[in-house]
C-alpha cells in the first residue's frame, strides 16, 4: 500500500503545484512553490515508479531514481506520462536473453593418447617447478620425473632451481645433476683405461678415440660441463674427434663426424674451420636441412650478412623447420 500512496502524493502535490501557479501572482515567490512542488512530486513519481521496473533495474536503484525524476521535473505534465508509458513499455518488450547464453555445445573428441597419466608432462614443467608457492613435496616429485627425460632438456631445467629458496629442492637439483655428471665421467674413465690399451692402429684406438668423443661432447652437449670445464670437454672432444678422423677411413667418410667437427670448431670460436668441416659433411652427403644453420651461423659471426641472408632464403624452400621460421621470415624481409 505503500508504493500507491507515493504515486498518489506525487498527483496531488503536481496538481497544487500547477494551481497554486495558474491561479496565483506571476511574482518570483509563485514560480519558486510551483518549483519546489514539482520537484518534490517527481521525485515521489520516481520512488513509486521504481516498484514497477523489472528486477535488472531495480538492482541500480540510484541512478534510476535520479532518471525517473529528472525525466518527470524537466517535461511539466508530460514527463509524467513519459514515466508512466516507460514502465508500461518496458514490461510489454519480451525478456531479453542473458549474454552468452547458448543452447548446447557439443563435446570435442577426445584423443586417447593425450589422456592424463600419473606422472609429470615436460609441458610447463620449468613454471611448475619454479614456482615457489607450489607444495615443495609436488615440486619434489616434478624433479625427480626429469630424471627420466633427456638429459639436454632436463639439464637447463634442474640448474634454474639451483637458487631456490627451499634448500631441499636446491639439494635435490645439485643431487641429480651431479649424478648425470658422474655416469658420464665414469664411462669417460672406462674408455679412456680401453683407449691407452688398444694398439696404435687398431680398431679399438679409433673406435675408443670415437667413443671419447661422443661423452667428452655429452658432458657439453646436456649442459653439465659450465665455465672452464665446458671449454676442458670441447677441447677433448676435439681432439679425439680427430684422431678418429685421423686413424680411420670409415671415420674418415662419416658425415655425421665432420658435422661433429663443426659444431665443436665453432663453439671454441673457430669458424672459418667449422665452415670447411660443414662443407665436407655436406659433400659427404648429409641433408642440407642439418647443415646450412650452422652455415648461417658461421657467416653471421664472420659479418657476411648478404651470405646469411642467402643461406635464409634457401631453408625458405623446406616445410619441415618449424623452429627455423620466425628466423627464415626476418632475414627473407631484410
Amino acid at each position: 500500500m505503500f508504493q500507491p500512496k507515493l504515486g498518489l502524493y506525487a498527483l496531488t502535490l503536481e496538481s497544487s503545484a500547477w494551481a497554486g501557479l495558474l491561479l496565483g501572482s506571476t511574482s518570483d515567490a509563485a514560480l519558486l512553490a510551483y518549483l519546489v512542488a514539482h520537484a518534490a512530486a517527481s521525485f515521489l513519481l520516481g520512488l513509486a515508479a521504481i516498484a514497477f521496473l523489472p528486477a535488472s533495474l531495480r538492482r541500480r536503484r540510484m541512478p534510476v531514481l535520479l532518471l525517473l525524476t529528472a525525466t518527470g521535473f524537466a517535461v511539466p505534465v508530460l514527463g509524467f506520462v513519459a514515466v508512466i508509458l516507460g514502465i508500461v513499455m518496458l514490461h510489454s518488450l519480451p525478456p531479453a536473453k542473458p549474454e552468452g547464453q547458448f543452447e548446447a555445445v557439443s563435446l570435442p573428441k577426445m584423443d586417447t593418447h593425450q589422456r592424463a597419466g600419473k606422472g609429470f608432462r615436460q609441458a610447463g614443467m620449468r613454471s611448475f617447478i619454479s614456482n615457489e608457492r607450489a607444495p615443495v613435496a609436488a615440486r619434489q616429485r616434478a624433479l625427480i620425473a626429469l630424471q627420466k627425460i633427456p638429459g639436454h632438456v632436463a639439464s637447463p631445467l634442474l640448474r634454474d632451481v639451483l637458487t631456490d629458496p627451499s634448500e631441499d629442492i636446491r639439494l635435490l637439483a645439485y643431487g641429480i645433476l651431479d649424478n648425470k655428471e658422474k655416469v658420464i665421467n665414469d664411462d669417460i674413465h672406462r674408455a679412456s683405461q680401453s683407449y691407452q690399451a688398444a694398439a696404435e692402429g687398431s680398431d679399438a684406438r679409433w673406435k675408443g678415440a670415437r667413443r671419447l668423443a661422443d661423452l667428452y661432447w655429452e658432458l657439453v652437449y646436456q649442459e653439465l660441463a659450465q665455465g672452464d670445464l665446458r671449454t676442458h670437454a670441447l677441447r677433448e672432444s676435439l681432439r679425439f674427434t680427430r684422431i678418429a678422423l685421423a686413424e680411420s677411413s670409415e671415420s674418415a667418410d662419416d658425415a655425421a663426424l665432420h658435422l661433429r667437427l663443426g659444431r665443436l670448431l665453432q663453439a671454441l670460436r673457430q669458424p672459418e674451420e667449422a665452415r670447411l668441416a660443414y662443407d665436407r659433411a655436406l659433400a659427404l652427403g648429409m641433408p642440407q636441412t642439418r647443415i646450412v644453420p650452422y652455415l648461417a651461423e658461421v657467416a653471421f659471426e664472420t659479418g657476411r650478412y648478404d651470405e646469411v641472408r642467402a643461406l635464409m632464403r634457401d631453408l625458405g624452400n623446406w616445410q619441415s623447420l618449424p623452429r627455423l621460421k620466425p628466423v627464415i621470415a626476418y632475414w627473407s624481409r631484410v
